[in-house]
């Protein structure tokens, strides 16, 4: 069972919006769909067992089990009509309503086509939430064959990352970045843009805040795109996906200086 990870982000959510009260909402929020994720995830890998197959790199896409997803569809948007802020609410209260659509919505989006198919942001949000636990279950029920050189999007399914993380290695630490999708986390070059590639060092640039020692945001001159990267070293209680949420504060600074984001998270920033 991969049910802890679930547990472990519920927890820090809830700890994260008692200390962070400017994110709270928006944490209190996550906190409500990890549950709802964490039941989907379950009952995917009831259905569909937890065995391992083998699987090369980059071919995740390829399975999308309709059989299983769609029945569990109804129950999750309703979940999220119940739980979301009101504007991602009224999105998935009408979304509801359109079941006819509703497997070309998420294959559209699976299938990474979703701008070119003109989904709207509410619906590209609904699938991307409702598909996170799918891509995490195929994810880890996987035997991966190798992969070739440093990618900036995830091995596994292709898709951009949500946060870097620094981990403990020597006397120093190791970077990687994690899938916004499937939450896969892969090695990468400790001086380079996650976006680009730049490995200038001249035209990457780091920005922290005293009470936010941790975590800080990586931009870069080039192609003005950042991502916030999470220090393990000097913490080892925070998770990153969780704590990405809570640090508004550092994208409200990177946003005041031109950059974007390289992949927005559930929160919108």
């Amino acid at each position: 069972m991969k049910l802890g990870k679930w547990d472990a982000r519920i927890r820090r959510a809830n700890e994260l919006a008692c200390s962070h009260p400017f994110a709270s909402e928006g944490l209190r929020f996550y906190e409500r769909l990890a549950r709802s994720q964490k039941s989907l995830y379950a009952e995917i890998q009831a259905k569909s067992g937890e065995a391992r197959e083998k699987r090369l790199c980059g071919s995740l896409r390829r399975e999308f089990d309709v059989f299983v997803l769609l029945p569990r569809f109804a129950p999750f948007v309703s979940a999220l009509e119940e739980i979301a802020p009101p504007p991602l609410a009224r999105a998935a209260h009408e979304l509801r309503l359109q079941a006819s659509r509703w497997q070309e919505i998420l294959r559209k989006f699976w299938e990474q086509s979703a701008v070119s198919a003109s989904l709207q942001p509410a619906e590209q949000l609904v699938s991307w939430l409702f598909l996170q636990p799918y891509a995490e279950y195929l994810a880890d029920h996987s035997e991966w064959g190798p992969r070739d050189g440093m990618s900036s999007t995830c091995p596994r399914c292709g898709s951009k990352p949500q946060v870097g993380v620094l981990r403990p290695e020597g006397d120093g630490g190791k970077r990687s970045l994690i899938c916004s999708l499937c939450a896969t986390e892969w090695d990468y070059g400790r001086i380079a843009c996650a976006a680009c590639g730049e490995e200038d060092p001249r035209k990457l640039a780091l920005y922290s805040a005293n009470e936010f020692g941790y975590m800080r945001v990586e931009a870069c001159e080039s192609c003005r795109r950042y991502v916030k990267t999470v220090d393990l070293t000097k913490n080892g209680n925070a998770v990153p996906l969780v704590d990405e949420l809570a640090m508004i504060p550092l994208d409200l600074w990177a946003a005041e200086h031109g950059y974007e984001k390289i992949h927005p998270n559930l929160l919108g920033v």
